[in-house]
């Protein structure tokens, strides 16, 4: 029995090295990512306005002026889905794998505040109770130093961890939003489209 609990505790212990280097790869992934969301944010500060004026009055008579009103030069994934959708207004199937190829954008667009959001934590548990084991052998044998040391390493993954995991999330939510009032908007124009082309 004691050389299975030393087996672990060499697996354990020697999986600490890759947990905190993960850490701060997700840390530092972190913090690029919400360079990366305020640049979004700025983006759809801009033409969200012209966005929803747009959609506010769009009806069959005006759809085809559509193209025209929407920013010429913008990185928005809705307003380039928009165009590429006017542009194929007469193909039913392409409107519908453009309107899929939106779902599978905006999704790969969330897989980082996803992964944040599960592994953050979960890496920071793990570097929380990998040391834990060594902190009290260092407790039973009096030495303090090597107790201290691997306590410290313990609540400092935890927060690394913990800190990448709420970056994850708050980003995820609001990404959401932002992409749910997109395909509303993407379902819309579709719908108007369809209409024009009935009545033709």
């Amino acid at each position: 029995m004691n050389a299975i609990s030393d087996i672990m505790f060499w697996i354990s212990t020697g999986l600490l090295v890759p947990v905190i280097v993960l850490l701060i790869l997700l840390f530092f992934r972190s913090l690029l990512l919400v360079g990366s969301f305020f640049g979004q944010y700025v983006s759809i500060r801009k033409t969200d306005k012209v966005i929803r004026e747009q959609m506010e009055t769009l009806h069959v008579d005006n759809v085809d002026h559509l193209a025209e009103k929407l920013p010429e030069k913008s990185n928005s994934l809705v307003v380039m889905f928009m165009k590429r959708i006017l542009a194929e207004q007469q193909n039913k199937a392409q409107v519908q794998r453009l309107l899929a190829n939106f779902e599978i954008a905006a999704d790969k667009d969330l897989a980082i505040s996803k992964t944040l959001t599960k592994l953050g934590p979960i890496l920071g548990l793990m570097g929380t109770l990998i040391p834990m084991g060594p902190a009290l052998v260092g407790l039973s044998t009096g030495d303090i130093a090597s107790m201290a040391y691997n306590m410290q390493v313990a609540f400092a993954t935890t927060v690394i961890g913990l800190v990448a995991g709420a970056i994850g999330f708050l980003t995820q939510q609001v990404k959401q939003r932002w992409y749910l009032q997109d395909m509303t908007n993407l379902e819309c124009l579709v719908e108007v489209l369809n209409e024009k082309n009935e009545k033709r």
